[in-house]
């Protein structure tokens, strides 16, 4: 804990902004895990004050001594002097707080804390321990005991590297499902039966193992490489219609085992089919059902389902309530009915004898080998699609928690710990786990306030591994389905808001990606329609950024003021005879000026770029110059904040365009001379085309004036 600060050191007490991180790492960073309330209390409230320095000012300093070195040097070296300026004694320190949130937080966490996290830890190892069985056994089809290695290993590792302090890290539904059509695709490929329960169980796990270390390595390096804002290229409705699509799959799947038909499916061979075929099957032959398999299902399902939505409506009056492990009672009450009443010499199937496929428990298997290259190629993409939904979710969790909490998450370290997460647990054949925005939430109300919750409930899964496991021998097999078919359920009841919000707006394109998705998804595969969707979401990626985004300006008559035609309609605005005044709102790159010239040549005939070609000229047809043509083009420039090389070309063809025609260029509201923009239009000959920098002014009306020359003085146009 940090202690208060000695009178003399005022930069301790200054409350700039600017510094506080590096002030406050004096006694642990406030890195974004959690900062403790006698912390907090010690900040000052006075109004904010410079830091006093003595000779150069930190930005003269910075400029004198970096004057033509790169970007990072001169951050670096101006964290360096403001680190200095707060006292910061350790700056190592300040760093590895930063990157390693454990270093921060560990030093700083009470004892008052325990409570309520250790609580937390039990309560979600009591809910998802048993979760963790369904979606190895039903949804990966690997031994049960794979999905609590990824309880056990993974959060752990994210309370070490983690930015959001009651983030519960965990298997989800989605990846483990895509995990186990990874999984049988892959033996079928190769000639091995995938749902024979003699087959090779050591070899899916080393698969297994192979795409969830994939999966992090690919959330890893996307962390390191800073593409933290992808999880932005993705829109909701395709996610939306594929995680929905997921829970109806899911849904399908589970009900075959939990009506007891999962042998006639086998004979039918409609185990590896699409979902669209298994449901009509399952129509077909529900009369075929095993009556107490369905039963014992249907009852835990239901309990499951009302203790929720009781959890739900209660959760206000009686805040309790959510402390109530009703999955786990089912668990245990399904396994003490089954060893007491028989049902497994009934037909009911049960767990049996929870074995590990490596002969030993947490046994270290280095995924990355060379006879895995062929495997690693075909379940890439796999691995990839389970990055990208896992880190999704995470990051809507992290950032809807980091909200309530008043911290700051950062996408790409939160990258980079699900990433070294997943990476460990591929060593042990764990599945692959991210955030969970439900289970987080749940973490929360159980009073988790710190990573501690999810050390406790990794220490309990190790417990659980070692010491529990010989219990769940009599656990049936359709309670897990029963647990997993709830899941399917929660991933299904948000569409119908999402479909509601979306029609109310008239989002039909929108609703029309949603059912694309979906439908694909089920009737054809998983790979199938999340491709179809992501497909999608970049075509609508890539076809908004190559749109050029430029305005042509009028005057409001009596005014100097000039608004776009797009604004307001063209009748109130006054055409500038000769003159074509565009606006360009955004950085001038490679993507966008593709269509450039053609928007142009449409605003300089039609006054609006969104005008159909075929139409006759529009504006300008009573000028002086007999064809209606322009005599000055004013370019207003202020919102051209970056130009690449691309874009730098583009434009001056364009200039170059229209000095050949005979008419003036002009840019308005120019860049700085000297900054690095101004540097372009002069180091690319462009400046000197248009007739030097007479030609970059300061306003629009200024320019006009220019092309005028008789206009006389007025005040400048706003925009």
């Amino acid at each position: 804990m940090s202690s208060p600060s000695k009178p003399g050191r005022s930069h301790h007490n200054d409350p700039n902004p600017l510094t506080r991180l590096l002030r406050d790492s004096e006694g642990g960073t406030d890195h974004g895990t959690f900062t403790s309330q006698h912390f907090l209390d010690s900040r000052p409230g006075s109004p904010r004050v410079v830091p006093v320095t003595t000779g150069l000012e930190p930005t003269d300093s910075i400029r004198s001594g970096l004057s033509g070195r790169g970007t990072f040097l001169k951050r670096a070296t101006a964290t360096a002097e403001l680190a200095e300026n707060a006292g910061v004694k350790r700056p190592w320190l300040m760093y590895l707080s930063y990157y390693v949130p454990c270093v921060g937080w560990v030093g700083r966490y009470k004892w008052s804390f325990l409570l309520g996290d250790v609580v937390a830890g039990v309560t979600m190892a009591s809910f998802y321990i048993p979760m963790a069985l369904s979606l190895s056994a039903n949804l990966a089809h690997l031994p049960p005991i794979h999905g609590l290695y990824a309880f056990a290993i993974q959060p752990l590792v994210y309370s070490l590297l983690g930015t959001c302090p009651t983030m519960a890290v965990g298997p989800e539904a989605a990846g483990s499902l895509l995990l186990g059509s990874a999984i049988r695709l892959t033996n079928e490929h190769h000639g091995s039966p995938f749902d024979d329960h003699d087959g090779d169980d050591f070899q899916n796990a080393r698969l297994a193992g192979l795409i969830t270390a994939m999966t992090g390595l690919i959330a890893f390096v996307a962390g390191f490489v800073r593409l933290g804002f992808l999880d932005s290229v993705l829109s909701r409705p395709l996610l939306r219609g594929f995680i929905s699509a997921v829970g109806f799959v899911i849904f399908v799947d589970q009900l075959i085992p939990e009506a007891g038909l999962i042998n006639l499916a086998k004979e039918h061979g409609i185990t590896h089919a699409s979902t669209f075929a298994k449901a009509v099957w399952l129509i077909k032959n529900f009369k075929n059902a095993h009556g107490l398999t369905f039963a014992v299902a249907a009852v835990s399902f239901s309990i499951i389902i009302i203790g929720r939505h009781m959890k739900k409506r209660l959760a206000k009056r009686a805040p309790y309530i959510v402390f109530l492990p009703d999955r786990f009672l089912v668990v245990v009450l399904s396994a003490v009915f089954t060893y007491v009443l028989r049902w497994n010499q009934q037909g009911l199937e049960i767990l049996g004898n929870v074995e590990t496929s490596s002969g030993g428990v947490f046994r270290f298997h280095f995924p990355f080998q060379l006879q895995h290259v062929t495997k690693l190629r075909e379940t890439l993409s796999t691995a990839f699609l389970i990055s990208v939904l896992g880190f999704f979710e995470s990051v809507v969790a992290a950032k809807s928690l980091g909200t309530t909490l008043d911290i700051n998450i950062s996408s790409n370290r939160e990258l980079i710990a699900l990433g070294t997460a997943n990476m460990l647990g591929g060593c042990f054949q764990a599945l692959p786990a991210f955030g969970g925005y439900g289970r987080s939430k749940v973490n929360k109300a159980t009073g988790g306030r710190t990573p501690v919750s999810s050390v406790v409930l990794s220490t309990l899964t190790i417990l659980c591994v070692y010491f529990v496991l010989p219990y769940f021998y009599y656990l049936p097999r359709c309670v897990l389905c029963a647990m997993i078919s709830v899941v399917a359920v929660t991933l299904l009841e948000e569409a119908p808001e999402d479909i509601s919000f979306f029609y109310r707006i008239h989002a039909y394109a929108d609703l029309a990606t949603m059912l694309l998705v979906f439908l694909t998804t089920i009737i054809w595969s998983l790979e199938t329609g999340i491709a179809i969707g992501v497909g999608i979401s970049l075509i609508q990626v890539i076809r908004n950024s190559t749109h050029a985004r430029i305005e042509i300006l009028g005057r409001v008559p009596g005014t100097d003021t000039f608004k776009s035609a797009e604004e307001v309609p063209a009748s109130e605005l006054e055409e500038v005879e000769g003159c074509l005044i565009v606006k360009m709102t955004e950085a001038l790159t490679f993507a966008n000026t593709g269509e450039l010239k053609n928007r142009l040549r449409r605003l300089e005939r039609y006054g609006d770029a969104r005008a159909h070609p075929s139409l006759p000229r529009l504006r300008g047809r009573g000028t002086v110059g007999g064809g209606g043509g322009t005599d000055n083009v004013i370019f207003d420039v202020k919102g051209v904040k970056r130009m690449d090389g691309s874009g730098t070309q583009v434009l001056r063809e364009i200039v170059d365009g229209y000095v050949k025609r005979g008419v003036a260029v002009w840019f308005s509201r120019a860049p700085k001379v000297n900054s690095r923009l101004w540097m372009g239009f002069a180091e690319s000959g462009i400046m000197e085309r248009v007739g030097g920098t007479e030609h970059f002014v300061a306003s629009i009306d200024e320019a006009l004036r220019l092309t005028e020359g008789s206009r006389g003085t007025s005040r400048a146009g706003d925009v």
